[in-house]
């Protein structure tokens, strides 16, 4: 598996007019652009322009969208830049100042309506929490202890990094292919709102950084190298360069914030180790951990893993009542403590995450992106391999109202 991407001179007008203004928007906000691996032009002409305007980014967005119809490339293609250009009007007019509730916002943003939870559903992950976990008396309390005992020392953080790295990429490799030349460095951060972040750098290579403000642990680590890894972010990222755009899809250059990309992104990468291991995960970390002289219990982490399933969308739900409920910091923080049995520190955290004017809506891609990959992966017929749905996702450009 190994190509490049072609020639940027064959590109599609309106691409080309896509991909300026996606790069616009970083001159707005640093960081909108998650990615670009595209003709580097582009980027020139736009450091060399005026700074933009949000309420011109939001008529050029619209404006675009309209050209889209008309421009004579597939369906498939029309499809994906409509609902880009339709997450990046949003984006505009809120940079712009206008009011967006959050549950409109995710919509226009990632493709997907939303709403609150219920409360009954968490319960139930609750009492199945109680069964699994070790001890008796307050569950809250047996969670914190129970993480705590799982907690990774700070000075081993890095050697646990790069053994299930290297057990996921021989994994991966045989089973849906990398490019020969792939890298990726890991590096160990502080002062971020996430626990770990992808920076994909374009020919095949990534620079992964895990959050050592966050503790990480023993259960959580094989799920976020897988997600950040192989066969999530960076595998999926290869797989894109080394395919469609090689064939001269060249919007796929571009990666935004606030996109169906992300949500499609981060629902993959939350099925990553469930792609690469299976049921079953939990025996394999723990054989990985002994080699490391550390011990895991496998069996009752998966177990644990599964029971927290039922409380994905707590924090979503905490984003809601937050930003369209209005509701004080500290009762959303109590919100969060509750139900996601997490320390009032991690509920900080979690806060810091959605109060980030960039960020905010994020929370969802976590959620919904994960709801729907499931069904849609679920729902295939008998005779195709689970796998190979997963490697659709991995090869093309899917965006979540076609999965729906």
């Amino acid at each position: 598996m190994e190509s490049r991407p072609g020639n940027p001179s064959a590109m599609h007008p309106v691409v080309r007019e896509y991909l300026l203004l996606g790069l616009r928007f970083d001159r707005i906000e640093e960081g909108f652009v998650d990615a670009y691996t595209g003709d580097p032009d582009l980027r020139r002409i736009v450091a060399q322009e005026p700074p933009p305007q949000p309420a011109d980014l939001a008529a050029r967005a619209e404006q675009l969208r309209a050209d889209v119809q008309g421009s004579g490339l597939s369906a498939a293609r029309q499809r994906f830049l409509d609902v880009h250009l339709r997450a990046l009007a949003c984006s505009a007019r809120k940079f712009a100042g206008e009011d967006v509730r959050f549950i409109d916002e995710v919509n226009e943003y990632f493709d997907v309506p939303i709403s609150l939870g219920n409360e009954d559903d968490y319960r139930g992950a609750h009492r199945a929490l109680d069964d699994v976990l070790p001890g008796s008396g307050d569950l809250r309390e047996r969670m914190r202890t129970y993480r705590s005992g799982e907690e990774i020392p700070p000075e081993r953080l890095s050697e646990c990094v790069d053994a299930f790295a290297s057990a996921l990429r021989d994994r991966v490799r045989t089973r849906f292919g990398l490019p020969d030349r792939e890298r990726i460095d890991f590096e160990i951060v502080t002062d971020k709102p996430w626990s770990g972040f992808n920076y994909y750098l374009g020919d095949f290579r990534s620079r992964v950084a895990i959050n050592a403000d966050l503790k990480q642990h023993l259960s959580g680590l094989p799920h976020l190298i897988a997600h950040e890894a192989y066969p999530g972010h960076h595998t999926e990222h290869c797989h894109k360069e080394a395919g469609i755009v090689a064939q001269g899809e060249h919007e796929q250059t571009i990666f935004l914030v606030n996109t169906p990309q992300c949500l499609m992104a981060e629902g993959l990468a939350d099925h990553a180790l469930s792609a690469a291991v299976g049921p079953g995960w939990g025996a394999w970390a723990q054989e990985i951990y002994a080699d490391l002289g550390l011990r895991f219990d496998g069996e009752r982490a998966e177990r644990v893993s599964g029971a927290i399933a039922g409380l994905l969308g707590v924090r979503q739900d905490a984003a809601i009542l937050l930003h369209d409920q209005h509701r004080p910091h500290d009762e959303v923080a109590a919100f969060l403590q509750r139900w996601s049995l997490v320390s009032p520190e991690r509920a900080r955290q979690t806060l810091r995450f959605l109060t980030s004017p960039l960020w905010r809506a994020y929370i969802s891609t976590y959620v919904e992106g994960y709801r729907l990959l499931s069904a849609w992966l679920d729902s295939r017929d008998a005779s195709e391999p689970r796998s190979e749905r997963f490697l659709r996702l991995l090869d093309e450009p899917l965006v979540p109202s076609q999965l729906r």
